[in-house]
């Protein structure tokens, strides 16, 4: 059995088959994951075997950012307009194999209608059944407190000198 997630049903060269920890001695830690990528970056550009590379984010956090209240308005709104994409693409894919040659409005319009009626009575289903434990909207991301690079062993030491060197460097340089 293949994951979703993986390409052609064969992981990729180098990956295990099922989830472990990641191996290797930590070369550098970083409070940032752009920092963490700017180090592997310098890595490639220094022409070392970055295959012998991981980073790792440690201290997970699950951080959800409210985006805003929600009101019966807002909720029906948002339901009526991705009712109504639906409700386009389900018409429109009528209307391009309806039978005869000339170009009839009639599939789209019963689907953007349909789709717009669908997504107000879902979305209101929805939103009564919650019963107001849950009146704001919100994006979840997982972040780390911070990422550590890791790499095998057989280079480690060379990759500890070259982030070495990157650390020394001005934080704007680019060579």
């Amino acid at each position: 059995m293949t994951s979703p997630f993986s390409s052609g049903g064969r992981p990729a060269q180098g990956l295990p088959r099922l989830p472990t920890p990641p191996s290797g001695w930590p070369i550098g830690s970083y409070s940032t994951y752009q920092e963490a990528q700017r180090a592997v970056d310098h890595l490639a550009e220094s022409q070392f075997a970055v295959e012998d590379v991981t980073i790792v984010g440690v201290d997970l956090m699950l951080v959800e950012r409210v985006l805003g209240r929600l009101s019966w308005g807002r909720v029906l709104w948002t339901g009526a307009i991705s009712g109504a994409w639906f409700g386009l693409f389900v018409g429109f894919l009528l209307a391009m194999f309806a039978s005869g040659a000339e170009v009839t409005y009639q599939p789209i319009l019963v689907g953007l209608a349909s789709g717009v009626l669908f997504g107000l009575v879902f979305a209101a289903i929805s939103y009564a059944s919650s019963r107001g434990r849950r009146d704001f909207s919100s994006a979840s991301q997982l972040v780390a407190g911070r990422y550590d690079v890791l790499c095998q062993p057989r280079n480690a030491e060379q990759g500890r000198d070259l982030l070495a060197k990157l650390a020394m460097r001005p934080s704007g340089s680019t060579d």
